[in-house]
C-alpha cells in the first residue's frame, strides 16, 4: 500500500489518540477555562491559537531531531518509548487520585491575560512548559508513522493533526463555558471527566509498550 495513504488511514485513529490527551484536565485546560470565564471568548480563542502553536513548535524539534535518531539507533527508540510508557501511566495514576478532590486540577482563580498578544503568548507559554505536550511529541507521534512514510515528514504532519483536535477541542471547552458555565462547574461532571480520561490514557501507554522500532 502507498506510504501517503497508509498514513492517512490511521489518521482517524491519532486523532482519537490526540484528543483523549487533550482532554486530561491539565495546565492547559485549565488556562483555557480560567481566559474563557475570566478574560472572555476573545481571549481564550488566542490563548488556544497560542497553545495549538506550541504543539507545531513540538513537532518540528520532534520531527528534525528524531528522523537522524530512530534511523540509526534503536536504543534510542527504546530509551524513548518507555520514558513515554512510564511518562503516560504516571499522568494516568495522577489522574486517577484527582477523582478524589471535588473539582480535580480545573483552576478558575488564577487571573487571566486579556489582550489579543498576551493572550496568545500565555497560550503558548503554557504548551511549551508542558511536559506532557513535550513528551507526547518526542516518544509517542513517531509510533504511528507508517514504516515506509518519512519519519520526520510523519511526524509534523501528525503534529499538525494534533494541534487541529487541541483546538477544536479548546473550542468546544470555551463554547461550553459560554453557554454552560454551572454544567461544567459539577463536580460530577469534572469527575466523570477525569476518569474517563485517566482509562483512555492506561489504554495509550499499554499501545506504546507493545510497539517495535521501525
Amino acid at each position: 500500500m502507498n506510504a501517503s495513504l497508509q498514513l492517512l488511514r490511521i489518521v482517524p485513529a491519532f486523532a482519537l489518540t490526540a484528543l483523549l490527551l487533550a482532554i486530561v484536565p491539565g495546565q492547559g485546560v485549565a488556562m483555557v477555562l480560567r481566559q474563557s470565564m475570566v478574560g472572555g471568548k476573545r481571549a481564550a480563542f488566542f490563548s488556544v491559537f497560542g497553545n495549538s502553536s506550541g504543539l507545531i513548535v513540538w513537532g518540528t524539534l520532534s520531527s528534525v531531531g528524531l528522523s537522524a535518531i530512530f534511523a540509526k539507533s534503536h536504543i534510542a527508540f527504546n530509551i524513548l518509548k518507555f520514558v513515554g510508557v512510564a511518562f503516560l501511566m504516571g499522568l494516568a495514576v495522577q489522574t486517577l487520585i484527582q477523582l478524589k478532590n471535588e473539582f480535580g486540577k480545573f483552576d478558575m482563580h488564577s487571573g487571566a491575560k486579556t489582550s489579543a498578544g498576551a493572550a496568545y503568548r500565555l497560550g503558548l507559554f503554557t504548551n511549551l512548559t508542558n511536559v506532557k505536550a513535550a513528551v507526547f511529541a518526542v516518544a509517542f507521534i513517531p509510533q504511528f508513522v507508517p514504516g515506509h512514510f518519512s519519519l520526520g515528514l510523519g511526524i509534523f504532519i501528525l503534529a499538525c493533526v494534533q494541534a487541529l483536535v487541541s483546538f477544536s477541542w479548546y473550542t468546544f471547552l470555551i463554547l461550553a463555558v459560554d453557554k454552560s458555565a454551572v454544567f461544567l462547574a459539577r463536580p460530577k461532571v469534572r469527575r466523570t471527566l477525569t476518569g474517563i480520561s485517566a482509562a483512555g490514557i492506561i489504554l495509550l501507554a499499554i499501545g506504546l509498550l507493545l510497539t517495535h522500532p521501525r
